[in-house]
């Protein structure tokens, strides 16, 4: 029998969850057997009669649940406690930083365990339906303007009254990849005037195309790696873009943070001095903070004030729209397990000859 297993997350830290009622649908059409922790969902608002009516079996512990099941579908790594739960040549998917649980995936990977991580996905259209990173950006960056607009202490549109104009507010976004795109157009629809800030080159005409003003730094070359990412700015880039938003913002009222390079410390983009000469009442929304901040004073989950000006730095805003988050991840979990599932035979075939299998397997003592 083949069984998709998953069990609740550490809820100190994360609140989505790797399957929804709609995916058990598709897993049990598929010839799976889907096995549940008890409470599964409660957190979120769905009781596990929800999931039964689906078709999962559910009530299980946690250790039962990796004792019958071939496949565990997770959001976060596992921790110390279930690695030694999960049983030997199981597979184990979900969005996992092999540098930051480097010393758990070894273990996992000793035990004979195949560690899948969708942040590794290669950036091609055959993968966009499974691409976790852009589907949860996506929302992380809409939620990040709702943020900082609800905290910010004047309106956003301009507004002509009998008694004045009311100026829109000037947002600046750092950078323009999946959070800082969707955080451009939130912004726009609410009425702000737009800036945007990215060292690749086809951030400017995406941009542009939301409405925003792409910022350019003199002698503008592009850093973008072939995979599609942000690679790291050389030194007299860095202080090209630090003269550019030096200026930029005096007059910025709202600054929204996305720059992130895989697998590194979030560059620090917003400097001291930059934040002194910032106007008072501004607002810094930092999505960067897990990964030390884009701006100076980040601190994840705190609201830090200096020189009037509010810094907010989110370790996991997808905590803030747990349900629309996981719906989305549920998505890519069955898109990424239907790829390396044989619908003829009816069975799993790790085929590392396809390069979404292959860039994902997270291999041998990484990092070693």
């Amino acid at each position: 029998m083949k069984i998709i297993g998953s069990v609740k997350e550490d809820l100190s830290i994360e609140n989505r969850v790797s399957i929804n009622p709609e995916s058990i649908k598709k897993f049990i059409d598929m010839g799976f057997s889907i096995y549940l922790e008890k409470n599964y969902a409660k957190h979120l608002g769905i009781d596990d009669d929800y999931y039964k009516k689906s078709g999962a079996n559910i009530n299980f512990s946690k250790e039962e649940v990796f004792e019958k099941s071939n496949i565990i579908l997770k959001v976060n790594c596992l921790s110390d406690d279930e690695v030694s739960l999960i049983k030997s040549k199981s597979i184990l998917i979900g969005q996992f930083d092999p540098n930051l649980n480097r010393d758990v995936i070894n273990k996992l990977i000793k035990n004979n365990i195949k560690i899948f991580s969708l942040n590794l996905l290669p950036r091609i259209t055959r993968a966009q339906s499974m691409d976790v990173l852009s589907s949860q950006a996506n929302l992380a960056g809409y939620k990040a303007v709702i943020e900082s607009f609800s905290r910010f202490e004047k309106a956003i549109p301009m507004m002509m009254t009998a008694a004045g104009t009311v100026p829109a507010a000037k947002v600046l976004v750092i950078g323009a990849g999946v959070a800082g795109l969707q955080a451009i157009a939130t912004a726009k629809r609410m009425g702000a005037i737009v800036f945007a800030t990215d060292v690749r080159l086809a951030a400017k005409e995406q941009v542009e195309s939301l409405g925003g003003k792409f910022l350019t730094v003199e002698g503008f070359k592009n850093l973008e790696t072939e995979g599609g990412y942000a690679e790291e700015a050389s030194e007299e880039f860095k202080k090209k873009q630090e003269e550019l938003l030096s200026e930029t913002l005096k007059k910025i009222d709202i600054v929204i943070c996305t720059a992130l390079i895989p697998g590194k410390k979030a560059p620090l983009i917003i400097k001291e001095n930059m934040i002194k000469n910032m106007k008072a009442g501004a607002l810094i929304y930092d999505l960067a903070a897990a990964q030390g901040g884009n701006a100076a004073f980040t601190e994840a989950d705190k609201i830090v004030e200096k020189n009037s000006v509010k810094i907010m730095g989110e370790k996991n805003i997808l905590n803030k729209l747990p349900i629309s988050a996981s719906n989305l991840y549920a998505r890519n979990l069955f898109n990424f397990v239907s790829n390396f599932y044989d619908k003829k035979n009816k069975k799993i075939n790790i085929n590392l000859e396809d390069e979404i299998i292959k860039k994902t397997l997270i291999r041998q003592d990484y990092g070693n």
